[in-house]
């Protein structure tokens, strides 16, 4: 199976929004706090610092370690979409295009936010 180009931007915009949402988005936080120890630290100006740390050892300190890393979890969710489109094309084309619209939103979100503080 050949991909297009189309196809190739469509998957990247896709992988990107995922790993994100995974990563660092608030709203799939409650997946990651199983992961990682929170670390609570006064900064010089008096303020709270709240600091993640991927627990040590063992499956959870290994997935804690994947989710603090963007690169890592982007490579195993550009094998789960891309194997995902690959052999059952029917289904994941619908969450790749929702994804890939996704991406190009947050990508021109973010850019508007930057061209407004500047």
């Amino acid at each position: 199976m050949q991909v297009t180009f189309i196809e190739l931007i469509a998957l990247g915009l896709a992988i990107f929004r995922l790993t994100h949402l995974i990563v660092f988005d608030k709203i799939t936080e409650f997946l990651r706090a199983p992961f990682f120890d929170e670390y609570v630290e006064v900064e010089e100006n008096g303020e709270e610092a709240i600091y993640l740390s991927p627990k040590k050892g063992g499956l959870k300190g290994f997935i804690g370690e994947l989710l603090s890393c963007y690169w890592c979890t982007g490579i195993w969710v550009s094998g789960f979409l891309y194997g995902g489109y690959y052999f059952f094309s029917l289904y994941f084309t619908p969450l790749i295009t929702l994804l890939a619209v996704a991406g190009i939103a947050a990508i021109l979100e973010a850019a508007v936010q930057s061209w407004k503080t500047d």
